[in-house]
């Protein structure tokens, strides 16, 4: 397993009544079990496509002629999507070596300053772009679309149909008509597979292939975590169950209203974007849920951790750990001659991110506050990809517990109603 998942510190016998009670723990752990045989069910009937993903290579096969093409000829890649179909990317392409593929610039806001920015930084002829949306029709991402369209038809005429792939169902919808309009490719997205859940789909490993990782090991990792579920394991062996179970046992017993997941590793700060996604919109219905909150180490112990310890105690954290210690430039003795830097001399800067990050999880616990550790020795591909199946099989079990459908948002869709009503009733001005 690419992770280890250390939860001792959430359970009342190692931090006193703030943790959670083995009794409450036990018996959602058992009613988890239900959720591991639907799991084992729809992955032998075919009706959750997500599970089968891990183990699928021809789909990437024929993603890699694309995923070259864009290497080859351009400098600067475009993803244009919102949520689901940018923040699985995002996060995966963190892990690319700089300067090795072309820069990636994922836009997933209407900002008009942001896209002007970005229309006037990009030379047309080296620039490409990926449009995608499960719909087709994602009021946000389809703006953003044709006006970049319509900027490079102005420098390239019809030619600029080749710099464009989108990404969307294979059945008729407004992006599909455009791009037949345009002449411009379109690849399907699996309509069985959710956005939020689409990471390892072509939505999140194209724009990895893009930048040069490999997306196979990604799904690797992916199919280490999901093993233990289509394995048969006890729920108690099974990561994502247990994590399931100590977050909505807290929720019940202990009135534990957010969750947050705080990193150490730049790298890894956009997970928490993908997470809060995931978490929220998967579980926050019919009045249940907790509120996923995205932290990064060391940025908030300065800027949070007074509220951490000594605000309400409504909080569960989880520290995602790297194995650092030794890595990185060391800090000068030569430089360090000052008494109160002696501790610093001749460390690494991975010692200290190291020593702090233990720092901080002893110190929650020490304070009663429920703490998870999840630990890598390694941050590549195939650890990134167990994380994101890890949160995936937790938010499916946490769904089942609370009762909820984790695949639908149907609160979400009024906003974008009332949107489009203010636009047809405005005169454009």
């Amino acid at each position: 397993m690419p992770y280890t998942h250390l939860t001792d510190a959430c359970f009342s016998e190692t931090i006193g009544e703030h943790g959670i009670g083995r009794g409450c723990f036990d018996a959602l752990l058992e009613k988890a079990d239900g959720a591991l045989a639907i799991l084992r069910s729809r992955y032998e009937d075919g009706s959750l496509p997500l599970l089968r993903l891990p183990e699928a290579r021809e789909d990437l096969e024929r993603l890699e002629p694309v995923a070259a093409r864009y290497r080859e000829r351009y400098r600067d890649v475009v993803l244009i999507g919102t949520g689901g179909s940018s923040l699985g990317g995002q996060t995966l392409c963190n892990l690319a070596e700089p300067g090795i593929s072309p820069r990636l610039h994922f836009f997933d806001n209407i900002d008009p300053h942001s896209l002007d920015t970005l229309l006037t930084s990009i030379d047309p002829l080296r620039t490409g772009f990926l449009v995608v949306s499960k719909s087709g029709s994602t009021a946000e991402t389809l703006s953003i679309f044709l006006i970049c369209l319509a900027k490079m038809r102005e420098s390239l005429g019809e030619a600029a149909a080749e710099h464009f792939v989108a990404i969307t169902e294979p059945v008729d919808n407004v992006l599909r008509r455009i791009c037949a309009e345009h002449g411009i490719a379109a690849l399907d997205h699996d309509p069985g597979v959710g956005g939020r859940y689409s990471v390892l789909s072509l939505t999140g490993l194209l724009p990895a292939m893009i930048a040069g990782l490999d997306a196979g090991a990604v799904r690797d990792g992916a199919k280490d975590v999901l093993a233990s579920v289509l394995g048969n394991a006890a729920p108690l062996d099974v990561a994502p169950a247990v994590g399931a179970a100590i977050s909505i046992g807290l929720a019940q017993e202990r009135n534990v209203s957010t969750t947050v997941l705080m990193p150490y590793a730049d790298r890894l700060a956009d997970l928490g974007l993908w997470y809060r996604q995931l978490w929220a919109e998967s579980l926050g219905k019919d009045g249940k849920g907790t509120t996923p909150v995205k932290a990064i180490g060391t940025v908030d112990q300065h800027s949070q951790f007074q509220l951490y310890l000594d605000g309400p105690r409504d909080k569960m954290f989880t520290i995602v750990m790297l194995d650092v210690a030794g890595r990185g430039e060391v800090i000068s003795p030569d430089l360090a001659r000052d008494g109160d830097l002696a501790y610093l001399a001749g460390r690494t800067l991975g010692d200290l991110m190291d020593a702090e990050q233990r720092a901080t999880a002893e110190t929650l616990i020490r304070h009663q506050r429920p703490t998870r550790i999840i630990g890598l020795e390694a941050l590549d591909e195939r650890a990134m990809g167990a994380l994101f199946m890890h949160f995936m099989l937790e938010t499916i079990i946490a769904a089942h517990l609370l009762g909820v459908d984790p695949f639908n948002q149907p609160a979400v869709e009024e906003g974008k109603v009332l949107a489009r009503r203010y636009l047809s009733e405005s005169d454009g001005g």
